[in-house]
């Protein structure tokens, strides 16, 4: 973790400070932790943040942010050396690569940045003057605590590790674009959301589930759930709803902010290990999430302030890489019923007023 010129890395010295995080939406939420530390530790340094343009509004308006570059998400070789050109102007004292992929790696490394920071990733991780291990020898890290020890490698000293950051006055006004054109004011009464989205089919808990559970939540009194997703998720949507027939869905209808919103607004938050999981934890909605692959150790949400209940199961096999599952069952996931989850929310929302 030592620089080649530790002189470098006195963080007095820093006045503008770049972070680099070009997607997606949970990775960019467990991002904030750190850069709130940094912004706690430098009050008057400048700090700047890379992101892809889908993703912008989860930065915009962070009081700890004073400046958000976007770009789009295919860039050609052109757009992308204009960038650095941009970016070497501006004469960053330090680098943050939170992200460690291949653009974002070859960004930090043409930054120009007086120290830049990154992981300890194969071939990648001789691109920064400041290396962190993605994961310990033993045991397991949280992501946002990973993102941290990259800001402590700098020599910024961390205090406790705060709540994650979504800057509300993206989502301030919730808007619903209905098929006819019309624009309209939701307000869910209480609604469960649902997210039906997965990632990829490692994440998948499947449609039977799915149509299980929203007719499960349906049989608890004074409530209403609702599906959400992105436009990948209309075949699994119409899959749902075939099965679930009347179920409320917003699947594709709303835009990044308006999905925030509508989970703030929700009782509940139901869904995988997920960005909208995270969006949920930063925002204050009680969450009920199940993890299949991946370990709430690494992933789960980070200090929650609406509370959290985990359904998993102990298998051997997790975690795995999400290229083959070995079972060839995905059991991982499928051994979750529909009805752990249905009793899962009922305990998030509470005894039932008299």
């Amino acid at each position: 973790m030592s620089p080649r010129d530790g002189s470098r890395t006195d963080p007095s010295r820093f006045r503008k400070v770049l972070f680099i995080r070009l997607r997606r939406i949970g990775d960019i939420i467990l991002t904030t932790p750190a850069v709130r530390a940094v912004r706690t530790a430098l009050p008057r340094a400048e700090l700047v943040y890379v992101v892809e343009e889908p993703y912008k509004e989860l930065v915009e308006g962070n009081p700890d942010i004073d400046r958000v570059v976007t770009v789009p998400k295919e860039q050609s070789r052109r757009e992308f050396l204009s960038l650095v050109r941009a970016i070497r102007k501006e004469d960053y004292d330090a680098v943050v690569d939170f992200h460690g992929g291949p653009r974002a790696s070859l960004l930090a490394l043409l930054s120009g940045g007086k120290v830049k920071a990154g992981y300890a990733v194969k071939y990648r991780g001789l691109f920064y003057d400041v290396r962190v291990p993605r994961a310990p020898k033993e045991g397991r890290i949280h992501s946002v605590e990973n993102h941290v020890n990259l800001v402590r490698a700098l020599g910024i000293e961390v205090g406790d590790i705060q709540g994650l950051v979504l800057p509300r006055g993206q989502v301030s006004t919730f808007q619903l674009s209905v098929a006819d054109g019309k624009v309209e004011k939701l307000r869910p009464d209480p609604l469960i959301a649902v997210h039906i989205g997965a990632g990829n089919r490692f994440r998948y808990w499947g449609a039977d589930n799915l149509a299980r559970l929203v007719r499960l939540l349906g049989e608890i009194p004074g409530t209403r759930a609702a599906l959400i997703g992105g436009p990948e998720d209309k075949a699994a949507e119409s899959e749902i709803l075939e099965k679930a027939p009347g179920t409320l869905s917003f699947v594709a209808m709303l835009d990044l902010a308006g999905t925030a919103e509508l989970i703030r607004q929700a009782a509940v938050f139901v869904g995988p290990d997920s960005g909208p999981m995270h969006i949920a934890a930063a925002v204050g909605t009680p969450i009920v999430a199940w993890f299949g692959p991946t370990l709430p150790a690494n992933f789960a949400p980070w200090k929650p302030t609406g509370g959290a209940r985990i359904i998993e199961k102990a298998l051997d096999c997790r975690p795995c890489k999400q290229r083959d599952c070995v079972h060839g069952d995905y059991r991982c996931l499928q051994l979750i019923t529909p009805e752990e989850v249905r009793d899962a929310v009922t305990a998030a929302l509470g005894p039932s007023p008299e």
